[in-house]
């Protein structure tokens, strides 16, 4: 692995992909401007990879928000089109998207959910992942493009979104301490995530980009162990040592969809076998550097004891 090619470098996820790989290899990270992969028509795209000539095409880039269309065309389409590209102009180079846990859909309570599970996406985004990442398994298995799949789980870590519930709390913390105000309000369904540091993801895409060629295209990226949301919040609000009360607040508009899993666990034995890898950090390291990145402000007043509603 001489050169890497990664797609969505600007991203929570890929800025944290891009400086990891940095460490290992030449990384070429072309801005939106220069490659949108929804945007981009397949003969510059060819063009582009031609230019570039990568061993390795890290597929970074998607949305969390937005309609139907809108996640067909960024992970369907897009998918499709680097595939076509990539077959073109490197047919040598591997493809390593990355993929979404929400790809299973609702799954048994307990059960750590192997690759090989049925997968029944219970939304739009989830049912656009899953088509994508069928497409990457198709390729691969047809000899026209090395593919291999990585079904992240729930990332967590500096630069978040503030459509992620951890993100959000993170960001009405931090406004409570400057307003001083003696709690939030936030909605919480009572569900259980595995969540996963954007670090152990980032280790993750090397080790694929590495790793020999498997005939395992889809890849299982968690930390192994699922949490109630509820405590992951508890646990955000003591690491920024904030002592004001947790209450039942309004929930956002996915929050009906996200209810509707109310489990979810890797089985992370494929990722070990195949890749190498296994995750390396636990869930206060995450938030910890979640909140001294991206939260961090100074007591204003003592605030009252913790309490949730």
């Amino acid at each position: 692995m001489n050169r890497v090619l990664l797609l969505g470098a600007g991203g929570f996820l890929g800025r944290h992909v891009r400086a990891v790989l940095a460490a290992h290899t030449d990384v070429r990270s072309p801005d939106r401007v220069a490659c949108d992969l929804v945007r981009i028509d397949l003969p510059a795209l060819i063009a582009l990879l031609a230019r570039e000539r990568p061993d390795v095409v890290v597929a970074a880039a998607g949305r969390i928000v937005g309609s139907g269309y809108d996640f067909v065309r960024a992970h369907v389409l897009a998918t499709a089109k680097l595939i076509e590209a990539m077959a073109e102009a490197v047919p040598a180079a591997r493809l390593v998207r990355i993929g979404s846990a929400a790809e299973y859909g609702a799954v048994p309570y307990g059960l750590a959910v192997p690759e090989d599970h049925p997968c029944a996406p219970v939304s739009e985004y989830g049912l656009s992942h899953l088509t994508a990442t069928r497409l990457a398994e198709l390729a691969g298995a047809a000899g026209r493009v090395d593919t291999v799949v990585l079904r992240v789980f729930n990332p967590v870590g500096p630069g978040m979104p503030p459509g992620n519930v951890l993100g959000r709390v993170t960001a009405l913390i931090r406004s409570a301490w400057a307003a001083g105000d003696d709690g939030i309000s936030v909605g919480l369904h009572d569900t259980y995530r595995d969540f996963v540091d954007v670090r152990d993801v980032a280790a993750a895409v090397l080790a694929a980009a590495r790793s020999a060629s498997t005939a395992d295209r889809v890849v299982n990226v968690g930390s192994g162990r699922a949490v109630a949301l509820r405590d992951a919040v508890r646990l955000l609000a003591e690491v920024a040592e904030f002592s004001g009360g947790i209450r039942d607040g309004g929930f956002t508009a996915d929050a009906g969809r996200s209810a509707t899993v109310p489990w979810m666990c890797a089985d992370t034995a494929c990722a070990g076998r195949v890749l190498g890898w296994a995750p390396a950090y636990d869930l206060r390291e995450s938030l910890t550097a979640l909140w001294r990145a991206d939260g961090a402000a100074p007591p204003v007043r003592p605030l009252a004891p913790l309490e949730t509603g």
